[in-house]
């Protein structure tokens, strides 16, 4: 009877022991796959972009009249026949005319897939978590617009007007001329200014937690005002700035300063955290 018995509990142990492994391979299963697309665009159009709930944008600006897009679908979590639906259903449309492009990622959490299957399949896959990384080519000459949610944001090499939206991003720009607009909800958002003269009217970026660095020329003319809403501070390294009104000093909650000659207005604005504002 008691060997009966301890047989039983083996076998029960046993089995225990082969569904918890089998349910640590299914929660570890990955997969990634790659779709691109590239096609002639000419300079001095708009190029918006609509990325993915999770995952990175990479746009870069180049010489040729073209846009290359590149986007690393990356998917986790389900079983294998689940991970290939979600691939197969995740990835980017594109809505083109002569001077504007636009790019939307799709998944099995939005309308847009719905053209692709059934309801109750995307019901079934629509909690699988899934990244798209993009690394995008567009003409140097070009406007741009990014809406993004929960990834790291780099654009360099674009000049023209730039307006990125991002629910949570640590983003790196490196401007080369025109205006510039970025509201990032959460995130450490840094930005460079060339050295030569700006040829733009305004640059204005807010980050509502988190932090803000400015690389700034020493030869900028510019009329700068950097200011902390809630709590946290500024460092200014940027010896050479004036108060734009002279009976108003600088404090570590705000700036009001005229650099140079004036002229192009810089806004920075954090809600929580630290600003930081630094020569090139």
């Amino acid at each position: 009877m008691i060997r009966q018995t301890f047989k039983i509990l083996s076998a029960a142990v046993i089995i225990c022991v082969a569904a918890l492994l089998s349910m640590g391979q299914t929660d570890g299963l990955k997969r990634s796959t790659t779709k691109s697309d590239r096609f002639d665009f000419g300079a001095g159009g708009t190029v918006v972009i609509q990325g993915a709930p999770n995952g990175s944008v990479k746009v870069v600006g180049s010489r040729s009249n073209e846009i290359s897009i590149s986007a690393v679908v990356e998917v986790s979590g389900g079983t294998a026949e689940e991970l290939e639906q979600v691939s197969n259903l995740t990835g980017f449309v594109l809505q083109e005319s002569t001077s504007r492009i636009s790019l939307f990622s799709v998944g099995p959490d939005n309308r847009k897939a719905a053209k692709k299957a059934d309801r109750k399949l995307l019901k079934k896959l629509g909690g699988i978590p899934y990244r798209i990384n993009y690394t995008i080519s567009v003409p140097q000459y070009c406007d741009l617009e990014i809406n993004a949610g929960k990834g790291d944001i780099s654009v360099s090499g674009i000049d023209g007007d730039i307006r990125i939206n991002g629910v949570e991003s640590n983003v790196d720009l490196s401007l080369v001329s025109g205006t510039l607009s970025a509201t990032i909800g959460k995130g450490d958002v840094q930005f460079t200014m060339p050295n030569q003269a700006w040829r733009g009217s305004l640059i204005d970026v807010q980050v509502a937690n988190g932090s803000l660095t400015a690389h700034l020329p020493r030869a900028l003319s510019a009329d700068l005002t950097a200011v902390i809403l809630r709590t946290g501070s500024i460092k200014n390294e940027l010896t050479t700035l004036k108060p734009r009104v002279r009976n108003i000093p600088f404090t570590d909650r705000g700036i009001a300063a005229r650099a140079g000659n004036g002229g192009t207005a810089v806004k920075l604005t954090v809600g929580d955290g630290t600003l930081t504002l630094l020569p090139l």
